[in-house]
């Protein structure tokens, strides 16, 4: 072994040297003269991963949503983007993601609080916490009574994919923002416009599966086959590497990761 030709391998890469951070900078700028090591480092590989590679004409890109990342407000301020700028043709959420969503859509309010509160005040206050999201109670039954009365409707009354019933229920909420005069407030309502199908990979994991599954007993609403979404997916992926190539945007891990 040759260790003057090892060190030289070794110390291939670009010398450490960024100019200081000024005015005006750019946010590749920025990741590609500032971001050089640690995590930082890894930042600027996975956006140059996703512009380079991901974000390509010939790439279909399904995303998994998992995490309580809805009730953050992350998919007002960057999921409703990425799905209206084409860089998303496929969701895999959980059903609590899209649930939390639509308290957006229904204009319900959540507030930033703090983690380090008494459970048992809040519960007798009836206010609900998401570790430092609370919201008044009130806006789960709101959401339950919305979802109740969309889901009774006869286009509902029959048996369909997770990616059916979210575009369904996309439309409705959409219809309800053109009422308002508003646009764009939840994930649903951009997802129904820009023709992305929303699947969820555990219907039964949220409110909205809740009240499908009650309202199931009583012979009303939807039916939700998973077979559908496993052969809908499964067609997705597959047109996608006949004609080009596949990938996925990981947002957490679980149920959604392991389908998308």
């Amino acid at each position: 072994m040759n260790l003057e030709n090892e060190k030289q391998r070794y110390l291939s890469g670009p010398r450490i040297q960024p100019r200081p951070i000024r005015a005006g900078m750019k946010v590749d700028e920025l990741m590609d003269e500032a971001f050089l090591a640690y995590n930082a480092g890894r930042l600027q590989q996975a956006a140059r991963l996703l512009v380079e590679k991901v974000l390509q004409p010939d790439v279909t890109v399904g995303m998994s949503v998992a995490g309580a990342l809805s009730p953050a407000g992350v998919t007002l301020s960057s999921l409703i983007p990425l799905v209206k700028a084409g860089f998303v043709d496929w969701i895999v959420s959980t059903g609590a993601n899209l649930y939390h969503d639509a308290h957006f859509g229904l204009g319900l309010a959540l507030h930033r609080g703090t983690h380090e509160v008494n459970d048992l005040e809040l519960f007798q206050a009836g206010v609900v916490r998401i570790y430092d999201v609370l919201f008044d109670y009130d806006v789960l039954l709101q959401t339950d009574q919305y979802m109740r009365t969309v889901l009774s409707r006869p286009e509902f009354d029959r048996s369909m994919g997770t990616a059916e019933l979210h575009y369904l229920l996309g439309k409705h909420l959409a219809a309800r923002e053109e009422a308002l005069g508003v646009t764009d407030t939840c994930l649903l309502t951009v997802a129904y416009r820009a023709g992305v199908p929303c699947y969820v990979s555990s219907p039964g994991d949220s409110s909205i599966g809740l009240n499908v599954a009650e309202m199931g007993m009583r012979g009303k609403g939807p039916y939700v086959d998973v077979n559908l979404d496993v052969n809908e997916t499964s067609a997705i992926v597959y047109d996608a590497k006949d004609e080009g190539k596949s990938a996925v945007v990981l947002l957490g891990g679980g149920s959604p990761k392991n389908f998308v």
